[in-house]
């Protein structure tokens, strides 16, 4: 497994809150389950990359991250959900030197995989704001550091989180070196990512949203993949994949209503994962979201790993136990008329 690169936050159990879903058995219950299974012995782990104050602030504004940076240092809370500790600043600038360390490994070919398992998440983090539990939009700052520093010039984000990644979505909404692709459930927190939002000026039809009904599962999911979000790589070639791995999807996600199982999601990944094999030298590299369903946390992880490693997986958990709806299927045509897929 030499070809798989990982990052973890360690220490991250300092960012916590009593009773808040964001919390460190999150990432603590993906580690245990990634042991058991052999994986974390195997993969070769990276130190998190220090990020410059030019690669900083051309995601976030300088008066954000001085905010951000004082607010920790207090503790207490950015906004009626995101709490910060005295060790969050540190903390959320090593998630997202671990989200560009793991991108830039697989982007010079150092692995073909990556995983970046970090706390505290990132892709509601704006310009100016954090939000959504998310202080630094990890992700963001992931593709600007490639951008910056190794001159790539067409990225692909691919948000499968069930919230709409609006943080990410705002930083490149005027640019087209990154196509910014999400599938969301809507209505649903933060209330973003309708199918008409898709970039202006230059980055004018390089954000692609694609909102999901509540009760969507793995027959939409397949099909929005195979009919609209690779034919939209096909037409960008990008130069590499990076994810927003959320599995929050899970049909057994409390804060959700979409109805996604273990299975649905590693076929997922292993279809942007077969599209990269082909299309830009396999570079693929996810980076942690959201997800707060302990047990799915663990199945997903494992099986979305196998899915990386071209490995057959299990899903422990089955389908959802409920009637898959059909409402996806008028936001599928329309997606399909409005990028002139048909």
């Amino acid at each position: 497994m030499k070809n798989f690169v990982c990052y973890y936050s360690e220490g991250h159990q300092a960012h916590q809150e009593a009773g808040h879903p964001e919390r460190p058995e999150r990432l603590e219950a993906i580690r245990a389950a990634l042991e058991e299974a052999g994986y974390w012995k195997e993969w070769r782990f990276l130190q998190p990359a220090t990020l410059p104050a030019a690669i900083l602030e051309a995601v976030h504004s300088r008066a954000y991250l001085n905010l951000l940076e004082i607010a920790c240092r207090r503790g207490g809370r950015l906004d009626v959900d995101t709490y910060v500790t005295p060790a969050s600043w540190q903390l959320a600038q090593q998630a997202a030197g671990g989200a560009a360390a793991v991108a830039q490994a697989v982007w010079l070919g150092e692995a073909r995989r990556g995983l970046a398992l970090v706390r505290p998440p990132g892709h509601h983090a704006t310009p100016s704001q954090g939000m959504g539990f998310c202080l630094l939009n990890n992700i963001a700052l992931a593709a600007e550091a490639l951008i910056k520093q190794e001159k790539a010039k067409r990225l692909a984000i691919v948000d499968l989180d069930l919230h709409h990644g609006n943080g990410t979505q705002e930083v490149f909404w005027k640019r087209s070196d990154v196509f910014y692709i999400s599938t969301h459930q809507m209505p649903l927190y933060p209330g973003t990512g309708r199918l008409e939002e898709r970039g202006a000026g230059e980055g004018e039809g390089f954000t692609a949203n694609f909102p999901m009904p509540p009760g969507s599962g793995d027959q939409a999911f397949q099909t929005v993949m195979a009919e609209l979000i690779l034919p939209l790589l096909d037409r960008y070639q990008p130069e590499m994949v990076l994810v927003s791995y959320g599995f929050d999807t899970h049909w057994n996600d409390p804060l959700g209503s979409l109805l996604l199982s273990v299975d649905g999601y590693a076929r997922l990944i292993k279809s942007l994962a077969d599209w990269s094999d082909r299309h830009c030298w396999g570079r693929i590299a996810l980076v942690l979201e959201g997800g707060y369903d302990l047990e799915a946390a663990s199945a997903c992880t494992l099986a979305v790993a196998a899915a990386l490693l071209g490995q057959p997986w299990q899903d422990p958990l089955g389908p959802a136990p409920y009637r898959e709806g059909e409402a996806w299927k008028g936001m599928l045509a329309r997606a399909k008329a409005l990028w002139q897929l048909d």
